[in-house]
C-alpha cells in the first residue's frame, strides 16, 4: 500500500456529536462518507420538538453543518438516503428534502424502517464528492465535475437524478419497481417487481455506456424476508451478465434489508453502486489507466454463491452485509447479540485482512439490528473493532433478519492501492 492516500476523519461542533463510537465524516480519495444525521440539536444533544418535518429540518441542518465544516457544500452531494419511521412521512420530509437540492438533484433512497435512534421519526444520510481528494497536490484534484444523468428508459424523477458520477463511481437512485412508460408499478409479485427494477437499473447503466458487470454493490430492500428466494430467482437471471462475468462466476458484492415499508407500496427496491472507468471528466475509453474491477472470497468468512464478500474498485472496497455466521459451520454463532456482533466483525475482519488492509482502512460502517435498543450492548463489543471510532456510521432497527439473526453489519474500505495495484 503507498500509504499516501490517507483516512481522514472529521468532527465539528456545528453538528451533534458523542452519540456513538463514529465520527461525523470520514474522507478517502474523492468522497466523504457522512454518518446518518439523527434530528439532534448539537447545541442540546437531544432530540428536536415537532413531528417529521421538523425533525428532517435538523437532520438536513446538520448535514450542512458537516457539510460546510470541511469546506464543501451541499450540491457537492452525490447520494442522499432516507430512513423514515413512518412511509407516511416520505412527502413531507422529501419537501425539506428538495429545499436544500433547488437546482442540483442528488441520487436518492428512501426507505421506512422499524426503528430509528433515539425513537426518531427521520434519519439522513449523505455521500458528498470530495474534488480535493486525500493525496495532497494530486495532479486530478480541482478537476473532477459531477456528472448527473437521466433516461426516458427508465422512471424519471422530480426529486433525484437516476446516476451521479464522481470520479470513479456512479451512484443510483434506489430503482422502484416502476414501468417508465406508465409511471406506474408493474403487475405481479415480487418476481415481476424484482425485474422491473433490474430492468431499470439496466437502462440506466445502459443510457450512460456502462455494461451491467461494472455494478460493485447491490442493496437489496424487501418488504418481506420470506420473498428473497422469489427475488433471487430473477436476481440469477441478469447476474452474471456477459460472457466474461459467467467465465469467472462474478457476482457483485450485496446486502439484503427488510423494510418496513416502501415508496408506492412495492415489495421490493433495489439500489446500487457501479464503477466508473472513464472517471470525471470523462475520458476515452483507452485512457482507462488498467483500473480493473478486483472481487475477493476468503475462506476465513462466510461465503454466498449470490455475492462477492468484498469488490474492489479504484480506491474503495465494497462488503457485502455479514450475519454472525461461525464460517466453519455455516451456522448463526450462540450467545446474544454481543456475540452476534463480534462475529460479524470478526467475518469484515478475516475479509479485510484476506485483501492486505486492516480495520484502520474502513471509512463506514452500517448496523442493522432486530431490536434498535441493543445499540448500546453492540457498541460495546464495536468499540473493541474501531477503539478510535473513526469510520462513519449509520444504524437502523429491522424487524427481521436473514437467518433469524439479531444484527448485520456491513463496511466500505478505503483502497489506496487502487485497483490494479500499484507497485
Amino acid at each position: 500500500m503507498s500509504g499516501y492516500n490517507a483516512v481522514l476523519a472529521r468532527n465539528t461542533d456545528d453538528a451533534p456529536k458523542n452519540l456513538g463510537p463514529y465520527s461525523q465524516t470520514v474522507a478517502f480519495s474523492h468522497y466523504n462518507h457522512l454518518s446518518a444525521q439523527l434530528p439532534v440539536d448539537p447545541s442540546t444533544g437531544k432530540l428536536v420538538a415537532g413531528g417529521a418535518k421538523e425533525q428532517a429540518e435538523q437532520c438536513f441542518r446538520n448535514i450542512k453543518a458537516v457539510v460546510q465544516s470541511i469546506d464543501h457544500v451541499m450540491d457537492d452531494v452525490v447520494r442522499v438516503s432516507i430512513f423514515l419511521k413512518d412511509i407516511a412521512d416520505a412527502d413531507a420530509v422529501r419537501r425539506v428534502y428538495a429545499a436544500y437540492f433547488p437546482s442540483y438533484l442528488p441520487v436518492l433512497t428512501t426507505v421506512a424502517v422499524a426503528a430509528l435512534p433515539l425513537g426518531a421519526l427521520v434519519q439522513v444520510e449523505a455521500l458528498v464528492s470530495n474534488g480535493e481528494g486525500t493525496i495532497p497536490g494530486a495532479p486530478q484534484a480541482g478537476d473532477l465535475i459531477k456528472v448527473a444523468k437521466n433516461t426516458e428508459r427508465a422512471p424519471v424523477s422530480p426529486l433525484s437524478s437516476q446516476s451521479v458520477a464522481f470520479s470513479h463511481y456512479n451512484n443510483l437512485s434506489a430503482q422502484l419497481p416502476i414501468d417508465p412508460a406508465t409511471g406506474k408499478l408493474v403487475a405481479g409479485g415480487v418476481k415481476e417487481q424484482a425485474a422491473q427494477c433490474l430492468k431499470n437499473i439496466k437502462a440506466i447503466l445502459e443510457s450512460i455506456d456502462v455494461p451491467f458487470d461494472d455494478i460493485v454493490k447491490i442493496t437489496l430492500f424487501v418488504r418481506k424476508l420470506a420473498d428473497v428466494a422469489a427475488v433471487n430467482e430473477v436476481y440469477t437471471t441478469f447476474f452474471p451478465d456477459s460472457a466474461i462475468a459467467r467465465t469467472v462466476a462474478y457476482v457483485p458484492a450485496r446486502t439484503t434489508v427488510e423494510v418496513s415499508a416502501l415508496p408506492l407500496d412495492a415489495l421490493v427496491q433495489i439500489e446500487a453502486v457501479v464503477s466508473h472507468g472513464d472517471g470525471t471528466p470523462p475520458q476515452l475509453v483507452e485512457d482507462r489507466h488498467g483500473i480493473v474491477i478486483k472481487a475477493n472470497n476468503t475462506s476465513a468468512a462466510p461465503r454466498n454463491p449470490l455475492s462477492t464478500q468484498t469488490v474492489a474498485f479504484s480506491h474503495y472496497n465494497h462488503l457485502s452485509a455479514q450475519l454472525p455466521l461461525d464460517p466453519t459451520t455455516g451456522k448463526v454463532v450462540g450467545g446474544g447479540v454481543k456475540e452476534q456482533a463480534g462475529q460479524c466483525l470478526e467475518n469484515i475482519k478475516a475479509i479485510v485482512e484476506s485483501i492486505d488492509h486492516a480495520l484502520a482502512d474502513v471509512v463506514k460502517v452500517n448496523i442493522y439490528l432486530k431490536n434498535i435498543d441493543d445499540v448500546g450492548a453492540v457498541d460495546e463489543i464495536y468499540a473493541t473493532f474501531f477503539p478510535g471510532g473513526a469510520p462513519a456510521r449509520r444504524t437502523v432497527g429491522v424487524s427481521a433478519l436473514p437467518e433469524g439473526a439479531l444484527v448485520q453489519i456491513e463496511a466500505v474500505v478505503a483502497n489506496a492501492e487502487g485497483t490494479p495495484p500499484s507497485k
